[in-house]
């Protein structure tokens, strides 16, 4: 039985017919049923995500770690990346859109931007309280000096993505929810960055 599924998301879909073939279907002995294609794809996808994503977060910790020789300041730029996700999510709700493998890969580039606005505003405060400053002051300072490298980080990543986000030509299914991701995320990553890392640091 081959088919195209179109107006919603291939793992839902799937999930429902199964439901509806346990119930309403009895197999002869001998027979079986195999869901291939795009779904396949998507499963295979999905295994590799659950690897590549954890895998990711590591390392980016890791090199934190390396660069400031700190647990506790790799902690506090990684809070950055839960808030991405909150944004990520939300704008996927918002219009409307299903979780998938091209919204996965928006959540990793997302991580990377999110993080380097923290390792961006961090650093800087570190160079102030080495040259003597408060830790107060520095994080005043730091904060209004480093707002406007910030904006421009994110400002750039979101803005090259509007294009994606609003595409509708061959293609758009694949770069909508990656797009999606990576605006909504780096919004609220970067509300973050600005107000409540420097909060956290002080």
């Amino acid at each position: 039985v081959e088919l195209n599924v179109r107006g919603r998301d291939i793992g839902s879909f799937v999930e429902e017919a199964q439901t509806a073939i346990e119930k309403n279907v009895n197999l002869p002995p001998g027979y079986y049923l195999k869901w291939g294609g795009t779904f396949e794809n998507l499963e295979r996808a999905s295994a590799r995500l659950l690897i590549v994503v954890p895998v990711a977060l590591f390392l980016i910790f890791v090199l934190l770690f390396t660069t400031f020789g700190s647990i506790k300041q790799a902690f506090l730029i990684y809070t950055g990346i839960p808030f991405a996700i909150v944004g990520g999510v939300f704008a996927l709700a918002v219009r409307g859109m299903p979780f998938s493998i091209s919204a996965g890969v928006g959540f990793i580039a997302l991580f990377g931007v999110a993080v380097l606005n923290g390792v961006v505003m961090v650093s800087f405060i570190n160079h102030l309280r080495r040259e003597g400053k408060t830790v107060a002051e520095a994080v005043r300072e730091g904060a209004f000096v480093r707002l406007r490298p910030v904006l421009m980080t994110a400002l750039v990543a979101s803005l090259g993505f509007v294009p994606m986000a609003l595409a509708t030509s061959a293609g758009a299914e694949v770069q909508r929810p990656l797009a999606t991701v990576v605006i909504g995320g780096l919004i609220t990553s970067t509300l973050l960055t600005l107000l409540i890392l420097p909060t956290l640091y002080a």
